[in-house]
């Protein structure tokens, strides 16, 4: 099975303090070329971050200059992940979840059904799915247990790619010291209860880097064991 996900962690230290960007990309595991689709995607995230990003900073940082400047980012790897299908006669495409950690502040972008969360004293999902079951349990047609059983779970209503315009969801919100942010493809949280994830991965037992791999790794074969067979990718951001 080819890995299809593709991520981006990096940090940086400017005038205001310390400054992070995590993204999952997750590439359409029933289209051709999902794992070129997430790689094209974190490359152009991680492009942004060295190039754009420095300047929004520096002009004086703003949710609707991150925004605008993520939908565009997205709508341009769009259309180039696109024509690049459209050269091979396929089509690829992938989710993607960003996040972007500045000034106490915390700014998501997503596509698709990769997920980030955030947990302190509880565990709290920061993104909505953009799934089929998603909406129909948002339109009370489908309860959350219908959606988890559904065969449709994993139909996506949006995606980078696949001759799609995209529509992002953007979150924006405050953080403190001592919260764990969690991104993961769906893969990670297909089979894992919220329960589950808040007794390992909670701020008082991620306190050590060692710590995050090693509980990180645990959940990963537990969803193995409980047999996904989707690609697995997970990022774990303790703030100090």
């Amino acid at each position: 099975m080819i890995n299809q996900d593709s991520l981006f962690l990096e940090i940086a230290v400017a005038d205001c303090g310390r400054v992070v960007l995590a993204v999952i990309c997750d590439g359409l595991g029933g289209l051709s070329k999902g794992e070129v689709a997430s790689a094209v995607l974190v490359r152009a995230f991680a492009d942004w971050f060295h190039r754009v990003f420095p300047g929004l900073l520096y002009g004086g940082l703003t949710p609707d200059a991150v925004e605008k400047s993520w939908m565009q980012l997205i709508c341009d790897t769009s259309e180039k992940i696109t024509d690049y299908g459209r050269k091979l006669h396929i089509k690829l495409g992938s989710t993607v979840t960003a996040l972007l950690l500045a000034e106490e502040t915390y700014f998501i972008i997503q596509v698709g059904d990769s997920r980030a969360y955030l947990l302190d004293k509880s565990l709290r999902q920061l993104t909505v799915d953009q799934t089929f079951v998603q909406r129909e349990v948002e339109m009370g047609r489908m309860t959350s247990e219908e959606a988890v059983r559904s065969p449709r779970r994993n139909v996506l209503l949006q995606c980078v790619g696949a001759g799609s315009v995209p529509k992002p969801d953007f979150y924006v919100g405050r953080y403190g010291g001592g919260q764990v942010f969690m991104l993961c493809s769906d893969g990670f949280c297909q089979m894992i209860l919220p329960e589950e994830f808040y007794e390992m991965l909670n701020p008082r037992e991620l306190v050590t880097e060692k710590h995050m791999k090693e509980n990180a790794v645990y959940l990963t074969r537990l969803n193995r064991e409980r047999h996904v067979t989707d690609n697995i990718s997970v990022i774990l951001i303790r703030v100090c």
